[in-house]
């Protein structure tokens, strides 16, 4: 049940989200792979790829906030509180490798943000099943998004091509433990309007 204590300790974490610097409780995966030289067009790459995927985390944070402020488990919710801190691992990550590069966060995080805690709360309120159900979908189509940048990322970049490749490990290990909680398989229609918000988030933060 949500109580006024949870929502100021979810309005904190929201904005240390969003203005604050993530700390991750894990080695970064790139820690001990040195720059490579790269051209220009080939960094400004990187950038766009690398700022995409921290827009995702930002995404992710909300998600499950969202998601564990009206689960209905406390088991469930210990679960999504974890997977939360490993992605804000993966927001460390990225942000670090963003700025590494040059570059500079997504304008429209906050926007991203709100939206994603919205639809997390949304879809804890139908049910646990559908909850986990929504997260697995979530995480599988991230996972799938991930892999199109490993292969679009520039050889050389070795840097960004580990930490995407760990991100990838563990959006992997947050679907399988979705389903094995009781997620459900979603509507196929709500897959394809899931596939269609992030095409928006995506394209937007590429370029700003």
């Amino acid at each position: 049940m949500l109580n006024l204590d949870h929502l100021i300790i979810e309005f904190d974490k929201g904005l240390r989200t969003l203005f604050g610097s993530a700390r991750s409780t894990r080695p970064h995966p790139d820690a001990h792979i040195s720059n490579a030289a790269m051209a220009e067009d080939e960094k400004k790459l990187s950038i766009a790829l690398m700022r995409v995927n921290h827009s995702g985390e930002i995404s992710a944070q909300a998600l499950y906030q969202g998601q564990a402020l009206t689960a209905r488990d406390p088991a469930v919710q210990k679960k999504l509180h974890q997977a939360a801190q490993e992605e804000t691992d993966h927001l460390a990550w990225t942000a670090q490798r963003v700025h590494e590069l040059g570059g500079h966060v997504s304008v429209f995080n906050p926007l991203w943000y709100s939206g994603s805690l919205a639809i997390g709360a949304l879809a804890g309120l139908l049910g646990d099943k559908w909850n986990l159900g929504f997260l697995a979908e979530t995480e599988r189509q991230v996972g799938g998004h991930l892999q199109g940048h490993l292969q679009k990322l520039p050889e050389q970049d070795t840097k960004s091509r580990a930490v995407v490749a760990q991100m990838i490990a563990d959006e992997t290990s947050h679907a399988e433990m979705a389903q094995k909680l009781g997620g459900v398989d979603l509507p196929k229609p709500l897959k394809l309007a899931m596939q269609a918000s992030a095409k928006v988030m995506t394209g937007s933060s590429y370029w700003a």
